[in-house]
């Protein structure tokens, strides 16, 4: 076991790879330090899934249920009325996954901007947090969360992967920032790197997003990412930002506590 407490806020614990050896995948992290992990939900079905593993291990679980970017455009008009109970739920502490992504424009985009915007005001109502995905289009994310910011208690830029201009525009919605692997990646994480050593203390969050972003400095390389492998993630951060990992681990997991209300 770890003498350090790590919280991996951002898993997809519902991806098959992961869930059909859940109990395994937490177990691995926990003997890593990896004590507790946010569960993603991108739509109705795998928000419902990650509130049943909540069910099964409350102690290490919570989860945030919403419908992704990816997922608007095949979203039915009741998903919105099944958030809100999902959202009733005591392992509940944000909505989201939620956002837009014009990288890949899986839905259109002005179906992912209805969908977002009726996640915000779902939040709104309801005083939770949003868990935010955003792909090349900040300016248009922007627009969408300003009107928000006295109504949504937290923002969370999950996954976030821009340089310095990008994370100013977020920490000027007082957002807390994820940092994931993509950190790691020697190919396309240089603005990143750049820009972590800037990112405030108490709004410095990190996370996994496995089973994806798999650390490109661990070797040998796994199949692919898991929370265990979070403290690779915070080594590296450390080293970037001139900090001990120490510091980093416990400033994270505070602010994590802090995000989730707990």
């Amino acid at each position: 076991m770890s003498a350090l407490r790590w919280f991996d806020v951002g898993v997809n614990l519902t991806n098959p790879k992961l869930l059909v050896q859940a109990e395994q995948v937490i177990a691995r992290g926990l003997a890593a330090g990896v004590e507790r992990q946010l569960v993603i939900g991108t739509n109705v079905l795998e928000s419902e899934q990650a509130l049943a593993l909540c069910e099964r291990f409350p102690q290490q679980l919570v989860a945030c249920v919403g419908i992704h970017p990816h997922d608007a455009a095949a979203s039915q008009p009741t998903d919105l009325a099944r958030l809100r109970e999902l959202a009733q739920h005591p392992a509940v502490v944000a909505i989201g996954e939620c956002g837009l992504d014009f990288n890949r424009n899986y839905s259109p985009a002005a179906i992912q901007q209805q969908v977002f915007t009726a996640q915000l005001e779902l939040a709104a109502e309801l005083k939770l947090p949003v868990y935010l995905h955003e792909r090349d289009a900040q300016a248009q994310q922007l627009a969408l969360l300003k009107p928000f910011l006295k109504s949504i208690p937290r923002m969370l830029a999950h996954c976030f992967t821009g340089g310095e201009k990008e994370l100013a525009n977020y920490l000027d919605l007082g957002c807390y920032i994820g940092i994931t692997g993509w950190l790691c990646d020697e190919r396309r994480g240089t603005e990143l790197q750049q820009a972590v050593p800037w990112i405030p203390a108490n709004r410095l969050l990190l996370e996994t997003d496995a089973p994806f972003l798999l650390p490109r400095t661990i070797r040998p390389r796994p199949k692919y990412n898991e929370p265990s492998l979070l403290p690779a993630i915070g080594e590296y951060l450390a080293q970037l930002r001139q900090q001990e990992v120490t510091t980093i681990a416990a400033q994270c997991w505070q602010n994590s506590l802090e995000f989730i209300q707990q």
